[in-house]
């Protein structure tokens, strides 16, 4: 044991000033325990993208259909103006963080130049066979600062091995290509279409594979986290981001970012409400992703080019997607000429313009703040937190006080439409249900009710004036803990 030589002595005045601080009430208060499962930290950053662009391009595009044969000739894909810079700027104006492009989709046509298959752009005659789609894009996204990612379709209709181990062996080739070759990637993203008929080398046949079995993801997925430990994956039961359970645009009014994945398998009964609520259980977080196409399908096809979704349209689903706490993944595809169509960008700018209008003027700056109580009755977790544009600072409060409220009155009535509450998810999701009341003739009127809350949750009230507003946790799985409130 080391002895202290010079016995170590405070003024008095400190003394003091330490059995002062000890005693005053809110001081040294411990945070809230975690309420698991939370985000890894990969998942957070995911959570605060938002919104993500799909793009959608291959050979489907010249020929008209959604899921290729795989007996389509590389000789067809010819887009003349093809301007991956085009397509980035364009979805960097609307707002969106990251865009996944489809590298390779059921047809097994390659957008770059694979060392291991000759139905690839290589072959092609963009570029006289020069080009690299996913380079470009790649490129594109470094240089406007959006992240990128991958889709790489498990079923390949056009390779000659689909459903022996050789396939897998191919295919994890394809896999450490891109994530050696083409900078950071954020997101692979693959879907549950695994075979059925195809061109399979000229077989044309019907091939059936064990979906559980097939692909031994466990390892595939590891040997990507070996080359880019950042990456997350996207399929219909995760292991990082799961389906949201349709491709319309909307994730469940109820929406847990917590699901059990050994719950979830191909034919199971409700299978798909449950990946649209998640399970207030669930054993892993595992949040929803809103995939979902600007147009009826999800490869360009001109008969479609009055069929865009309306700024309107694709507002409602910001609402129903981020607005519900989920990340909203919207497809954009090229058309043959390798441009955004100038439909897709005239309600890309609308899209926009509704949200800037809808959301540029927040009344809660600038509000008081008050609560029914917080911690400790400590600063550090007092309702002015709430409007102080830190997101690492929050209202929160004791560990038996599973309900509270909060409220914001304003200097002067003001018109408000839309409500906006964030939880600090890196702590767990937590709110059951909460209301939204108004000051009315001088009474509280409820306006709206909902249950969960997660990363967003925006709520559209019918636009009323009033001098306060009052948010109501009416039941939580432990004490709520509330970063932000905006008010518009």
């Amino acid at each position: 044991m080391r002895r202290i030589s010079h016995p170590i002595t405070f003024p008095i005045s400190c003394i003091i000033g330490l059995l002062l601080a000890a005693c005053q009430p809110g001081k040294s208060v411990e945070p809230p325990a975690p309420v698991l499962p939370v985000p890894s930290k990969n998942q957070l950053a995911w959570h605060e993208m938002e919104m993500n662009a799909f793009i959608h391009f291959t050979t489907n595009t010249f020929t008209g259909k959604e899921w290729g044969y795989g007996d389509e000739s590389p000789s067809i894909f010819n887009p003349t103006e093809l301007d991956a810079d085009q397509w980035i700027s364009v979805l960097k104006e609307v707002g969106f963080k990251g865009v996944i492009l489809t590298c390779k989709h059921h047809d097994g046509f390659c957008l770059w130049p694979s060392e291991y298959a000759e139905h690839s752009v290589k072959n092609s005659p963009y570029k006289n066979g020069n080009g690299d789609i996913v380079k470009e894009v790649s490129d594109a996204c470094k240089k406007h600062g959006l992240k990128f990612g991958v889709y790489l379709s498990p079923w390949d209709r056009n390779h000659k091995d689909y459903g022996t181990p050789e396939y897998i062996a191919y295919y994890r080739n394809q896999l450490e290509e891109l994530f050696t070759g083409y900078g950071p990637i954020f997101e692979m993203w693959f879907d549950g279409a695994n075979g059925g008929d195809g061109y399979y080398g000229g077989k044309r046949e019907m091939r059936r594979i064990d979906r559980e079995t097939y692909y031994d993801w466990p390892a595939t997925l590891d040997l990507v986290r070996g080359i880019q430990p950042q990456v997350i994956f996207f399929s219909d039961a995760g292991p990082d981001i799961r389906w949201i359970g349709n491709e319309s645009g909307y994730a469940g009014e109820t929406n847990w970012n917590t699901i059990t994945p050994d719950t979830l398998y191909a034919g199971k009964a409700g299978i798909q409400k449950l990946l649209n609520t998640g399970s207030i259980d669930g054993s892993h977080w595992i949040p929803g992703e809103v995939d979902v196409s600007i147009r009826p399908g999800w490869f360009y096809h001109a008969e479609e080019d009055s069929l865009v979704k309306t700024p309107e349209q694709l507002f409602d689903i910001y609402l129903t997607s981020v607005g519900r706490g989920s990340v909203l993944l919207l497809n954009v595809p090229p058309d043959r000429r390798g441009l955004i169509h100038e439909n897709d960008i005239r309600s890309l700018q609308g899209f926009r313009e509704l949200l800037n209008k809808a959301f540029s003027n927040n009344l809660a700056i600038g509000a008081t703040a008050k609560a029914s109580s917080y911690r400790g009755k400590s600063s550090q977790f007092s309702p002015e937190n709430l409007i102080d544009g830190d997101k690492e600072t929050y209202w929160t409060t004791d560990d038996d006080v599973a309900t509270g409220s909060f409220e914001l009155e304003f200097s002067e009535p003001q018109t408000v439409s839309y409500v906006l509450l964030q939880e600090y998810i890196p702590l767990g999701q937590r709110i059951k249900s909460f209301r939204v009341e108004v000051w009315n003739n001088d009474e509280w009127e409820t306006v709206s009710e909902a249950t969960t809350i997660g990363y967003k949750r925006i709520l559209q009230i019918n636009p009323v004036k009033t001098s306060k507003i009052r948010i109501d946790i009416t039941d939580s799985k432990a004490c709520p803990v509330i970063p932000n409130i905006e008010l518009y």
